[in-house]
């Protein structure tokens, strides 16, 4: 079996995912990986068949979205021009992870694909939403990269096509530690606004992964250090608590680890809005924006004795989990080209 994977790589979790199911995937036949996007931080660390700039999005330094930036960086000609070029036809398997490019030449070339991942999770409407629904974050999640079926991935099984997390044996294997720092990656806000926040709290050590440094700089109880998935997994490992967005991949581990949580979403990402809805119901911690980061808030959350992660969050079996996902791709294979050839019949009787 010949398999395509689209990976989004406009976020660090996407890529992590990836390279823990490729030895899973690989037991199904050769493995070809189309990464889309340029504004990741993690080095993939796996071989890429195919690579585009795809349709990224980019942050400010204040928490939100940078449209300026997220527009200027659409070509649509380009992106036209490279679903036509993608050579999906010799796939007999295409996984998209929120990738439109791929979502597009499946289209253009009446080719069958896998939804996969927690973005397509949100094809069902039982997945928890904000009391405010936002009609257009509601759009781009259903539709920014559309399949023809779909695994979905979450905190909890909300519905019977989604299911756990993707934890990294990695962590599944460690022996969490407690050496008393807190682990921070808000890679939507820039460095002095996080040291502001932080450097409140003197008595507390900080180690802060950001995409903005090259090198460990050092600033009293904050040290900065630059994005790397080892040393990030290892200060999380050993860490009292974590405080990061409210994505997915890096909420799940830490209440995995039965670590304390802070969530801070994305401004006017609808996303993270969302996970941050899912979120409380595991007693995390949400703030709207970093000025609310501060020294009470802190302290309490840091001395607290409540187990902020009375659910402790399980993960997927990622055997079992790409077994379903093969299994569905062979079922959706199947059913095309029996309705191809019925429309091919027909239209050759009555055409």
């Amino acid at each position: 079996m010949k398999i395509f994977y689209a990976v989004q790589a406009t976020g660090n979790g996407h890529i992590a995912r990836v390279r823990e199911l490729i030895p899973y995937l690989k037991k199904y036949g050769s493995l070809d990986i189309f990464l889309s996007g340029e504004n990741c931080s993690l080095n993939p660390g796996f071989d890429i068949a195919y690579r585009s700039k795809g349709l990224g999005f980019f942050y400010n330094n204040s928490g939100g979205l940078d449209y300026s930036k997220t527009i200027k960086a659409l070509h649509l000609n380009r992106v036209w021009k490279e679903a036509h070029q993608l050579p999906l036809e010799k796939y007999d398997l295409i996984i998209n992870d929120f990738e439109s490019i791929t979502a597009l030449a499946c289209k253009i070339k009446k080719l069958p694909s896998i939804g996969f991942g927690h973005q397509a999770s949100f094809q069902s409407n039982k997945v928890p939403r904000p009391s405010t629904k936002n009609l257009f974050g509601e759009l781009v999640l259903k539709k920014y990269a559309m399949a023809s079926q779909y695994v979905g991935l979450h905190f909890e099984k909300y519905d019977d096509f989604i299911h756990l997390p993707v934890i990294k044996n990695s962590i599944q294997t460690a022996k969490p530690t407690n050496k008393g720092h807190v682990t921070i990656y808000l890679s939507h806000y820039g460095n002095l606004e996080i040291l502001k926040a932080l450097e409140q709290c003197k008595d507390i050590s900080f180690e802060v992964f950001s995409p903005k440094v090259s090198n460990v700089i050092e600033n009293g109880n904050v040290k900065f250090y630059p994005i790397d998935n080892k040393k990030f997994s290892q200060s999380v490992l050993s860490a009292q608590g974590v405080i990061t967005g409210a994505g997915f991949e890096t909420p799940a581990e830490v209440l995995h680890l039965g670590k304390k949580l802070i969530c801070l979403p994305i401004k006017n990402q609808y996303e993270q809005q969302c996970n941050a809805t899912a979120l409380e119901n595991f007693n995390v911690p949400i703030l709207k924006d970093i000025s609310k980061l501060n020294k009470e808030l802190i302290l309490d959350w840091y001395n607290s004795s409540i187990n902020y992660n009375e659910k402790r969050m399980q993960p997927s079996n990622n055997n079992s989990l790409i077994e379903k996902v093969v299994e569905l791709g062979t079922k959706t294979v199947t059913v095309d080209l029996l309705n191809n050839s019925t429309h091919e019949a027909f239209a050759a009787n009555f055409g």
